[in-house]
């Protein structure tokens, strides 16, 4: 039989209605002892998503651990974005395993989990794994994690990949948010947020809209 192709996206690809963005400990505490990423990628990688999201309309919650007593409030690129969302603070190091949470995944009701956050082998193996095997689908967004070494953040991301969570990028999730140029009410959004935080993609978008007038599609 033969297979006929279409210019229909694939249903693996992310849509901004079709997942839950769950961002996870991004303090200062946990922040501190990540060393498989620099501070300043992080940072940039997690306001990128935190932006992304919330300008895309995508359910998102935020939480922390031990805000108040220990690990300091959630970094202000991510709370920015989401100005009056309540950060829901727990005492587990698993985000699934906080009732608080989970209720708000019931509400939201999407079958499809996205994950970012601090550090990876605890705060985002708990989640990934525990929802994987309630049937959820999981991403695991890659660059917007980091861990106390490089192999670290590594061996979690192996463990959840071979437990069946897909691996993406910050920019990545962004773009696949905007997918088609010629969708023009969230183009000023999508470049506007990749100039700011998306590195040297965003300084060439800068350079070609300044120098040419040029832009995407």
């Amino acid at each position: 039989m033969s297979i006929k192709a279409t210019p229909i996206a694939g249903a693996k690809l992310l849509t901004p209605t079709d997942h839950t963005l769950v961002m996870i400990d991004f303090q200062s505490q946990m922040a501190f002892a990540t060393h498989s990423i620099d501070a300043v990628n992080l940072r940039n990688n997690a306001a990128l998503v935190a932006h992304a999201a919330a300008g895309f309309g995508v359910s998102t919650i935020l939480t922390t651990v031990a805000e108040k007593s220990f690990s300091g409030p959630m970094f202000s690129e991510i709370a920015d974005a989401f100005p009056g969302q309540k950060m829901l603070d727990r005492t587990s190091m698993n985000t699934w395993e906080d009732a608080a949470v989970i209720d708000r995944v019931n509400e939201i009701g999407k079958q499809r989990i996205v994950l970012a956050g601090l550090w990876t082998g605890v705060c985002i193996v708990g989640p990934a794994l525990s929802a994987i095997d309630q049937g959820f689908e999981v991403l695991v967004i890659a660059d917007a994690c980091g861990d106390v070494s490089t192999e670290a953040h590594n061996r979690a991301m192996d463990r959840m990949v071979q437990a069946g969570a897909q691996p993406m990028t910050s920019l990545q999730y962004l773009l696949e948010l905007q997918r088609d140029w010629s969708r023009t009410d969230t183009y000023e959004l999508t470049t506007g947020i990749a100039k700011k935080f998306g590195g040297a993609y965003g300084l060439g978008i800068t350079y070609a809209k300044t120098m040419f007038g040029a832009h995407e599609g």
